[in-house]
This record gives C-alpha cells, sequence and structure tokens, in this order.
C-alpha cells in the first residue's frame, strides 16, 4: 500500500500580495499544508503538481520552501506553467530527483509499490501544455524499463478536453502522439493533472485521466461557448491517492473548518484528530 497526497496550483506569491487583486493565495497555503501535516496516518509521499509558485521568482520559491517544510514526508515537485525551471532547482537544490542537465524537469520514482512519473508539460512563456518527441521519447523509455510496475503519472495540464469551452480553447499540443504511447502500456493506472483548479475525472487512451482542485482558488463552470475564464472561492482542497491490491482509489480532502464528524448509527460526535 502506498498514501500519496497530491496539492497542486499553490500560486505562492510575494507577502502581502493578492491573486488578481482578491485571493490571499499564502494563507490558503498555509492552512492546508498545516493540515495535511496533521494526517493520521500521514501520506507517503506528497506531489506537488505545478503552478507552485505566481510569478516564477526566486524569492517566491524561498518563501515556498519554508511553507513545505512542516511535511515529515517526502515531497516531490514539478512545474506548471506559472514556473521557472531554473529558479525552482536554484532554491530546491537539495532535491537531487530534479534533472540538472535536461531541458524539461521530468523524472521517475521508484521507491514505491507504486511507481510515479512526473512529466514536465509545460512551454516556458505560455499558458498551454505540450509533450514534444524529446519529452514523448523519454517518457517512453521510462515507460518501457519497467513495464510490469502498476504507474501514477502526473503532469500539470491535462491532455483532454472539459467540454467547458473557455478551458478547451488552449489545445494540449502532442496529445495524439501522447495517447498512443499511453494506450501501449496498460501499466499506467492514472494520468493525475493540475492546471485546471477543479476536480475532473474522465477516460482518457485507455486509462483514467484527472484533473485536481487547487489549495487556492477554483474555476468556475461555464459551459456558455463564449464564456470568459473565471474563478470561484469554493473550498481549498487537494487528493489522497491510495494504492492497495492492484486498485488506485482517490479522496477528495476539503481544507477548512467543517462541523463533524457524526457518527450515523447514534449522531454522537467522534473525536478525531483535525484533518
Amino acid at each position: 500500500m502506498i498514501l500519496i497526497a497530491q496539492i497542486s496550483d499553490l500560486h505562492v506569491q510575494r507577502p502581502g500580495k493578492l491573486a488578481y487583486g482578491i485571493v490571499d493565495t499564502n494563507s490558503l497555503v498555509a492552512e492546508a499544508i498545516a493540515r495535511l501535516s496533521r494526517l493520521h496516518p500521514q501520506p507517503d509521499v506528497v506531489v506537488a503538481s505545478g503552478d507552485l509558485i505566481q510569478d516564477g521568482t526566486v524569492e517566491e520559491y524561498e518563501l515556498l520552501k519554508a511553507m513545505l517544510a512542516p511535511l515529515q514526508c517526502p515531497v516531490y515537485l514539478m512545474p506548471g506553467n506559472h514556473d521557472h525551471r531554473d529558479h525552482l532547482r536554484q532554491v530546491f537544490n537539495t532535491h537531487t530527483y530534479l534533472p540538472k542537465a535536461s531541458s524539461h524537469l521530468s523524472y521517475a520514482v521508484d521507491n514505491y509499490p507504486m511507481r510515479l512519473i512526473m512529466l514536465d508539460s509545460i512551454i516556458p512563456g505560455k499558458g498551454g501544455g505540450c509533450v514534444d518527441a524529446e519529452r514523448l521519447a523519454w517518457l517512453g523509455q521510462q515507460l518501457s524499463a519497467a513495464p510490469e510496475t502498476p504507474t501514477l503519472m502526473f503532469m500539470h495540464h491535462p491532455p483532454f478536453a472539459t467540454g467547458i469551452p473557455w478551458m478547451d480553447r488552449k489545445r494540449f499540443q502532442g496529445r495524439g502522439a501522447l495517447a498512443e504511447l499511453i494506450r501501449q502500456h496498460p501499466q499506467v493506472k492514472r494520468i493525475s493533472c493540475g492546471h485546471l483548479h477543479r476536480t475532473i475525472y474522465c477516460p482518457w487512451a485507455g486509462t483514467v485521466a484527472s484533473s485536481q482542485p487547487s489549495l487556492v482558488h477554483q474555476s468556475a463552470i461555464d459551459f456558455d461557448p463564449d464564456g470568459s475564464s473565471q474563478f470561484v472561492m469554493e473550498p481549498p482542497a487537494y487528493q489522497l491517492h491510495v494504492w492497495t491490491k492492484e486498485t488506485l482509489v482517490s479522496h477528495t480532502m476539503y481544507v477548512g473548518e467543517f462541523d463533524g464528524p457524526y457518527r450515523f448509527s447514534d449522531g454522537k460526535k467522534v473525536v478525531v484528530a483535525a484533518l
């Protein structure tokens, strides 16, 4: 069994700054990390799947590093479109899993019952995602190296269409070639992504692809073909992925103060550790 906490789209920024003039991302991330650090049992791994900071500065990464310090389990970082690869490597230089010579920050983790593959999908300076020939070749080598090992793959950008027009205007580049490769490797049990600030699941390329909620603000659902990008202050959340007996199950964990839990049998409140 392995318990994996996935946090995404933290958008940590300079102290005192509000995202879009509204969202105090730093306080929301701090609360989420505090609650995650008190989980019992503790996750075996935390994966942060991109948009770790807002503007890509060294100052923001230094602040992120301090904010993640309470976590006792290994933390694996990957970039999103708000991130800066070189600044990420510079500040988190003790995270030796981050490739130093590669043009993309893709890597695999083989220390657990389930293999973890982090595929860098960013295009520097752009909002959309991409898997180019170099990254596709790297992924093919990784998947071919362990065809019998159950694998959970992480990307920042989801390769699927959501049906929400404003989300789907920026098409994922190279998704056809990526889908063809994934279909050849049934050991990939899930492709879990960030970027969309909303929990979405769909069948894709013979497996299941999904996107994560954000630790700060969530994207609004608008099916109007002419709708504009927008966000709502729905509760921040992350996911816990549980791999056991060849089954991968994911639970969405909301961050905040909520009444309960109460027993169904008699309605009495249960005393538990804070989540």
